[in-house]
């Protein structure tokens, strides 16, 4: 008698070659796939403030608008500190010395000095611009309303892009007569329009030839803080079935 176990081999081989390839999407034979895109948004208090303060000296000799802008620069860092600004706050963003060669203060000298101030308690921003304009700070830029952590701030705007992509396919699977059963991939889109502020530029002022007027003692400005909208958006595939 013909041995059987002989027949097996090819019974495995043929049952393989009758097997669907799996659907590179994720989906099962039995399933549909709906692929929505959709955007979620969240408003967040700005926690924390930057200005740009600076100051332009303008003398006879180099040596003299260097050392008179130096003394002025940092009576602009000691009246921060004496506000509660730390040293690490405060970062230098331009330094300049030269020779003015036209216009009414032609031959004298130029120096500037612009730093650039971290606010981490956005209540008292208007303060800290009140105090560098009183200790002789004349250029002023800002302040800039920001989040110090926007990943925080864009989870509650991922949840809602979520939410939103659920609904829509929910409708899509309600009216095709189907149900939501699995999730297959959540991935970022681009089209939240968020992103990273880009650099404020610097006054022109701060290049003028001529030396700005002094700014009168002022008490401290108003400074709303208000919302800041964080947008993202999120693709997710879904699989329906009956």
């Amino acid at each position: 008698m013909r041995p059987i176990l002989a027949a097996l081999p090819l019974a495995l081989i043929l049952a393989g070659c009758g097997r669907a390839p799996a659907d590179p999407r994720g989906v099962d034979r039995d399933e549909v796939l709906v692929q929505i895109a959709a955007t979620g948004r969240s408003d967040t208090r700005p926690d924390e403030a930057r200005f740009t303060a600076g100051v332009q000296t303008i003398e006879a000799t180099a040596a003299a608008a260097s050392e008179g802008n130096a003394r002025v620069i940092n009576a602009v860092v000691e009246a921060l500190a004496r506000l509660g600004i730390e040293r690490q706050d405060i970062q230098s963003r331009q330094v300049s010395l030269g020779r003015i060669d036209y216009g009414r203060d032609r031959g004298r000298f130029q120096a500037n000095n612009m730093i650039e101030v971290r606010v981490r308690n956005v209540d008292r921003v208007g303060q800290a611009v009140a105090a560098t304009t009183d200790a002789g700070a004349n250029v002023v830029s800002g302040p800039d309303l920001r989040i110090s952590d926007p990943n925080a701030a864009n989870r509650s705007a991922y949840a809602n892009a979520y939410r939103a992509a659920r609904e829509r396919a929910d409708a899509y699977a309600e009216a095709a007569g189907l149900r939501v059963v699995r999730v297959l991939a959540i991935r970022d889109w681009g089209g939240g329009g968020g992103g990273e502020r880009p650099p404020y530029p610097y006054p022109e002022e701060a290049m003028a030839p001529v030396a700005p007027p002094p700014i009168a003692r002022t008490d401290s400005p108003p400074v709303p803080v208000g919302l800041t909208t964080s947008q993202v958006g999120v693709r997710v595939d879904f699989a329906l079935a009956e």
